[in-house]
């Protein structure tokens, strides 16, 4: 699943944001801080495998030091991903816009009973 990060709204530095929206969704602050914490995990693992696949286009396997130099696109494409909003707020506004899906394996079960 591949987002485009480019396209989010979500903000680029630090929100406070109101924990009566956070807890809105599961009536838990708690319980919604862990679901946007595992997504942010999620995307971050994903934005770090993307990062990484580019930058290894760049990779050089020699062990002469001379070779050494500053790749202008290679730059570009770290100070890219340096610009990108954090994880951790791509994962709260997608949960606050209802983006997220989420179960709870406990309150399904207590349902059944």
């Amino acid at each position: 699943m591949s987002i485009d990060y480019k396209k989010t709204n979500a903000p680029v530095s630090t929100v406070t944001w109101d924990k009566n929206v956070i807890s809105e969704s599961t009536g838990n602050l708690y319980e919604s801080v862990v679901i946007v914490s595992k997504r942010a995990n999620q995307i971050s693992a994903e934005i770090k495998e993307e990062l990484n696949k580019k930058l290894q286009e760049f990779a050089s396997y020699t062990d002469n030091l001379e070779e050494v130099f500053e790749n202008r696109e290679q730059i570009e494409i770290s100070r890219f991903y340096e610009r990108l909003p954090k994880a951790v707020c791509i994962a709260t506004q997608e949960f606050v816009d209802g983006k997220i899906y989420s179960r709870n394996p406990e309150n399904e079960a207590s349902l059944e009973k």
